[in-house]
């Protein structure tokens, strides 16, 4: 019995990001419609409805006026000039950390872009996407020739990214459509609290995983001095510990590389390709259908039982025993439906965050990957490998919405791509040479909660302009929206 309650608290333990988001993001309405309301009242001293306003009424008219909008878009011009340069290096920096720890680096990106160059907050949630994918298929590209340095796979899990991939891109579909509707300080409020979590419980995860490292790399050291070996060896974490071969341990601290063409798994990757295609031609057909016709709930709703059925095949697999996770070793086949739903869900809230703030999904895969147990190096490349299918249909999406200018999307673009490549070299030689894939977690605790400060910062910010200007700040219509 007393079991039984252990494990179902451990389940509910996994949701409590979500209920914190929501519990927040309901007390965060409530205050700003009241503080909005209250400097409406004192600007309107002789309104009787300003002496016993009714707070339920006052929260849903903040909330919601058809007829309203708060979005206006502005677009500076690609010139060469500080602005340009600053926000290059900064971007250039922010892919970098953003490709190793497995984020993307929307975090940085979008501060740098409203805060430098000058781009209104919802572009720049466009541009930023633009740059992730720009950083996910750099990163993918270095991968794609890496084996796990001690078990015989790829360093990319393609089984589990298949079962999270799908509910990725529908993820991704509602985030977009929720970036149209919902009002900046919303943003603001969901990520500050989800990225504080994620950040505290990577970090944790981090220091967790180099106290192992460092008993691991005694132990391996205890047995060369016992084999009279006069160095020191070299460890990388990993579920089975240290590799036992000790004919050639030089060996262990190079990255095994092959050809590309016997690394993939071809299989799973027709199956992304195929859900990436699918949704692409439906982003399209929605793109000429108009805007809350009957066609265009019917286009959208089509995502669902494509995005359920790759799901739901790779979860059947997983749960009978003819999948498996191998980056988790022995616990990586036969997962319990309760499992598979969390794998699931999660997926789905990455993309539904992607979609929204312009992030990476790995903000929300990179801590679940690790907290279910997949070793740093193995998170990193599948959340990547994910993020680059997902980033591209959300570019798709912002492209048909015309919420960036091409020409400086481009230019980013670039700058990302080459940034990531230099990023993974140089931190992968320095984890080969410190003998500690902890970095990797170090690295992406630092990148989140830098992002939650930065853009956290820009959004209270705004949102206090729009408060002092007395600005609509309620939830856009869609079927007014006109890109």
């Amino acid at each position: 019995m007393g079991f039984s309650m252990a494990a179902n608290l451990q389940k509910l333990k996994s949701f409590a990001p979500f209920f914190t988001v929501v519990w927040s993001f309901l007390l965060a309405s409530i205050y700003v419609s009241a503080e909005r309301s209250l400097m409406r009242g004192s600007s309107f001293p002789g309104n009787p409805d300003a002496d016993h306003p009714d707070m339920l009424s006052a929260v849903a008219n903040f909330l919601w006026q058809a007829d309203e909008s708060g979005y206006h878009h502005y677009w500076p011009d690609l010139e060469f000039n500080w602005k340009l340069i600053v926000g290059s290096i900064i971007g250039f920096l922010g892919a970098a950390f953003g490709s190793v720890g497995g984020v993307g680096g929307g975090g940085i990106f979008v501060p740098m872009l409203t805060l430098i160059i000058g781009f209104d907050p919802k572009s720049a949630t466009a541009i930023s996407k633009c740059m992730i994918m720009g950083a996910a298929a750099s990163t993918v590209y270095y991968n794609l020739k890496l084996r796990h340095p001690t078990l015989d796979m790829p360093v990319i899990d393609y089984d589990l990214a298949v079962l999270i991939q799908p509910m990725l891109m529908l993820g991704i579909s509602i985030g977009v459509t929720f970036n149209v509707i919902f009002a900046d300080w919303m943003v603001t409020v969901l990520l500050i609290v989800l990225f504080l979590v994620t950040s505290t419980r990577a970090f944790l995860k981090g220091l967790e995983t180099w106290n192992k490292e460092t008993f691991l790399k005694q132990e391996a050291a205890k047995r060369f001095q016992s084999n009279g070996a006069e160095r020191e060896s070299e460890y990388k974490l990993l579920p089975g510990g240290p590799r036992s071969s000790d004919k050639n341990p030089a060996n262990d601290v190079e990255e095994r590389e092959v050809s590309i063409l016997k690394n993939v798994s071809w299989k799973d990757f027709g199956l992304l390709v195929f859900v990436w295609i699918v949704f692409l031609i439906l982003q399209i057909v929605k793109n000429y259908t108009p805007t809350c016709s009957a066609k265009f709930w019917v286009v959208n709703l089509l995502q669902i039982p494509v995005s359920l059925g790759v799901y739901g095949y790779e979860a059947v697999g997983l749960n009978m025993g003819w999948k498996r996770i191998a980056s988790k070793g022995e616990g990586g086949t036969y997962l319990k439906v309760h499992q598979l739903l969390v794998y699931g869900f999660f997926g789905m809230l990455a993309g539904i965050v992607g979609g929204l703030l312009g992030l990476g999904g790995g903000f929300i895969m990179g801590p679940l990957f690790l907290e279910l147990g997949v070793p740093p190096q193995v998170s990193s490349a599948t959340a990547t490998y994910a993020m680059m299918f997902s980033s591209s249909m959300s570019v798709v999406e912002y492209y048909l919405l015309k919420r960036f200018p091409v020409p400086y999307a481009a230019y980013l673009l670039v700058v990302a791509t080459i940034a990531a490549f230099v990023g993974q070299h140089l931190v992968r030689r320095l984890i080969i040479a410190m003998g500690r894939a902890s970095i990797i977690i170090f690295i992406l605790a630092f990148t989140i909660f830098i992002s939650a400060i930065s853009l956290g910062g820009v959004g209270i910010s705004n949102m206090i302009g729009k408060l002092e200007r007395h600005e609509y700040m309620g939830f856009e219509n869609l079927c007014n929206y006109r890109p």
